[in-house]
C-alpha cells in the first residue's frame, strides 16, 4: 500500500503539469490540448500498470499450480500463455488509444 501511495504522489504532479507545459500564448484558450495529453498519459500508464499486475498474478498462480502438481504443467501452461496474450492485447489497445489521443494534440 505504501508503494502505491508513493507512486500516486510522484505521478499525479507530472500528469497535472502537462497542461502548463503545453500552454502557449498563441493557442486558443478553449482548446483541450492539455486534457488530451493527460488522457494519453493515463491511457498508456494505466494499461501498462494493469497489464503488468494481471500478468504477474497470472504467472504466479500458474507457477503455484505447477509447483503443487507438476504433472499438470502441460494443462496449465497453454491456458496461461493464452491468458497472457489476451492481457497483452488489452495493453496494446491502451497504447493505440494513447496514440490516437496524442494525434489530437499536435
Amino acid at each position: 500500500m505504501k508503494r502505491m501511495v508513493k507512486l500516486f504522489v510522484s505521478v499525479v504532479p507530472v500528469l497535472f503539469s502537462a497542461g502548463a507545459l503545453l500552454a502557449n500564448e498563441g493557442v486558443n484558450p478553449n482548446s483541450h490540448y492539455g486534457a488530451y495529453a493527460i488522457g494519453a498519459a493515463l491511457a498508456i500508464g494505466l494499461a501498462a500498470l494493469g497489464g503488468g499486475i494481471g500478468q504477474g498474478r497470472a504467472a504466479a498462480a500458474a507457477l503455484e499450480g505447477i509447483a503443487r502438481n507438476p504433472g499438470a504443467s502441460g494443462k496449465i501452461f497453454v491456458p496461461m500463455i493464452l491468458g497472457m496474450a489476451l492481457i497483452e492485447s488489452l495493453v496494446l489497445f491502451g497504447l493505440i488509444m494513447a496514440f490516437m489521443l496524442s494525434g489530437k494534440i499536435g
